[in-house]
């Protein structure tokens, strides 16, 4: 009963506050206008994924309060807002990349602080903990995840959907859902989510925004982290979940890279704008993504966690797989050899 309730209510605040947050956009004119790099044509409110942030704030801090969520991860979940008050700022006027990533990096070294650096990793039948250098790579990892989640967020309803699976399933499989604290958190995340999507479902009538979408990667990587040291297998099980986002995202950064392209500029190069244009449908595109999640990568994330043994193996194979899906559907390639039109 307590996670039905739990659910339906971050839902509905969720819904509740993005509402309110499209009326202030509007009334402001923070408004993403439609350009040549754009995967929309229409004049969108941007910023609704402050909702998100409250939502999961007020459950952070109402959660450690009550004792019922371990301070250290509380204090982790808080950072984030340091990353949420970069976007909100960015998506007002843009601000320099050196500061954005300030900003993240920031938040990253308070988040690995609290949660006592990388967690021991699963390789083989033993669990290998990386010592100092795992504070490097955990900090590398938030980083990484926060900015995804904003290089991903380029059509309706993507974002919010990737974030809905990962919370929902990495918080069930790798943390026990409402039975563990950081679960409960996880849960919440998703409904946020969720409540979100309603009002972003294709066709949107507004977008996450900077302020939105890193602050959701943000969270995500800090509730990896924390299951990764409740069970060395989690970490692969967070990363398989988030694979089709992760092979997207580093494919296509790769390829922009060998280029000598500035990868912070805004682009449509990305597996899944490719197929939007293709496709001409953001539904298409989100819904495909949906079912590669739940038929494809919860199975390989559920055989991880069944046989943590060859879950390494598991993880490898799995995402060497989606980066040549995403390298052969154009992730990175050049957009003048790829583009085939707007969307209507």
């Amino acid at each position: 009963m307590f996670e039905l309730i739990l659910i339906c209510g971050s839902v509905l605040l969720a819904a509740l506050a993005t509402g309110w947050a499209r009326r202030m956009a509007l009334a402001h004119a923070v408004l993403d206008l439609p350009n040549e790099r754009s995967s929309h044509s229409v004049a969108t409110p941007r910023g609704g994924g402050i909702a998100i942030v409250f939502v999961v704030t007020a459950a952070a801090v109402a959660l450690g309060a009550a004792g019922l969520l371990p301070l250290p991860l509380c204090y982790a979940v808080l950072g984030g807002l340091v990353v949420a008050a970069a976007g909100f700022a960015d998506d007002r006027r843009p601000l320099r990349p050196a500061v954005r990533l300030a900003a993240h990096f920031a938040a990253a070294l308070w988040a690995v602080y609290w949660l006592g650096g990388l967690p021991a990793l699963q390789i083989g039948a033993h669990a290998v903990q990386l010592q100092g250098v795992g504070y490097c790579i955990a900090v590398l990892t938030v980083v990484w995840t926060l900015n995804l989640f904003n290089f991903m967020d380029g059509i309706d309803g993507i974002a919010a959907t990737e974030a809905i699976f990962i919370a929902a399933a990495g918080a069930i499989i790798g943390i026990g859902g409402s039975a563990s604290p950081a679960g409960t958190l996880g849960i919440v995340l998703a409904a946020a989510c969720a409540g979100f999507l309603l009002w972003n479902w294709p066709p949107a009538k507004i977008f996450l925004g900077d302020v939105g979408s890193g602050y959701i990667g943000y969270v995500l990587s800090v509730l990896a982290l924390s299951s990764g040291h409740q069970n060395p297998v989690n970490a692969w099980v967070w990363l398989l979940l988030g694979g089709a986002f992760f092979a997207d995202a580093t494919v296509t950064l790769t390829r922009r890279t060998l280029r000598h392209e500035r990868v912070h500029v805004a682009h449509r190069t990305h597996a899944y704008q490719h197929l939007a244009l293709r496709w001409r449908s953001h539904f298409a595109v989100t819904a495909s993504l949906a079912l590669v999640n739940l038929l494809v990568l919860l199975p390989c994330a559920l055989l991880a966690r069944r046989f943590p043994a060859y879950a390494a193996t598991i993880t490898l194979a799995t995402l060497v797989a989606l980066g040549l899906a995403v390298w052969l559907l154009g992730a990175g390639q050049d957009e003048s050899a790829g583009a085939d039109g707007g969307l209507p």
